[in-house]
C-alpha cells in the first residue's frame, strides 16, 4: 500500500543490497530514480561495491588523474574531485528527500561523516573530520569519502568506506584533488569482518544518524 506524504517522511528508507555492480549503470539508475520520484516516494539506501573505476566529480580536474592505466575514468554529476571505487569498499548511496527530512546539504554531509565515524568507533578506531576536506580520516589518512548530488530537493550518491579495498589505485590519482593524500582501510587496523558485515554496521549507523532530530 502506498504511503501518504505525511507518513513517508517518518518511514525508514528502503534498503537495497546490490552486491558488486558497474558504476555507470548504477549512476544512471540513481539519476532516473531522482527524476521520477514524487512527494510520496520512499527514501532509499543502496549498499554495494563497484568494479574498479575512477570517478571525477563536477569540479574534477583531469590533471588529478595521474596514471589511470586500465581503470576507466568516468566524469559524473556528484560534487567533489576524483576518487577511486573498487571491490572491498563499502558504498552506501542515499536517495533522500531533504525537504521532507528538513535537512540541508551541509547537515547531510555531517551525518554521513558521523555514520562513518560511528562505524570506526565500533571497531575501536578514532575517526575524525578535517576542516575543508569532506570525508573521514584516521590520523591524516582518508578512510571514507563523501560525494553528493542534490537535484529536485533530493540527494543521490553518498559515502564510500574503505574496508579491504586495494589502496594502490589511490596512488594513481590525487585523492579528492589533494596531491599526496594518503588513504587507509579497516583491514590495515586488523579488522577482519567481510564486506557484508561492514555494510551492516554502516547501514545501522546511517539509519541512526539520518533519523536524528
Amino acid at each position: 500500500m502506498a504511503l501518504a506524504p505525511g507518513d513517508v517522511a517518518l518511514a525508514r528508507p528502503v534498503v537495497r543490497r546490490l552486491g558488486r555492480v558497474s558504476y555507470e549503470p548504477t549512476w544512471e539508475t540513481m539519476r532516473f530514480f531522482n527524476q521520477a520520484r514524487g512527494p510520496a516516494t520512499p527514501d532509499e539506501i543502496w549498499l554495494l561495491e563497484h568494479d574498479p573505476v575512477f570517478t571525477l566529480g563536477l569540479a574534477g580536474r583531469a590533471e588529478h588523474v595521474l596514471d589511470p592505466g586500465d581503470i576507466p575514468v568516468v566524469r559524473c554529476d556528484r560534487g567533489g574531485q576524483v576518487t577511486y571505487h573498487g571491490p572491498g569498499q563499502a558504498v552506501a548511496y542515499v536517495m533522500l528527500d531533504l525537504r521532507r527530512r528538513n535537512l540541508g546539504v551541509k547537515a547531510l554531509v555531517r551525518r554521513l561523516e558521523q555514520a562513518a565515524i560511528d562505524v570506526l568507533r565500533g571497531y575501536g578506531l578514532a575517526g575524525r573530520r578535517r576542516d575543508g576536506m569532506p570525508g573521514v580520516y584516521v590520523g591524516d589518512e582518508k578512510i571514507a569519502a563523501i560525494g553528493l548530488r542534490i537535484a529536485n530537493g533530493c540527494s543521490y550518491h553518498g559515502v564510500a568506506l574503505n574496508a579491504d579495498v586495494d589502496l594502490a589505485p589511490f596512488t594513481r590519482i590525487d585523492p579528492c584533488g589533494y596531491p599526496g593524500l594518503a588513504t587507509t582501510r579497516l583491514a590495515d587496523f586488523g579488522v577482519t569482518d567481510d564486506l557484508e558485515q561492514v555494510e551492516g554496521r554502516l547501514l545501522e549507523c546511517l539509519e541512526r544518524c539520518l533519523t536524528q532530530t
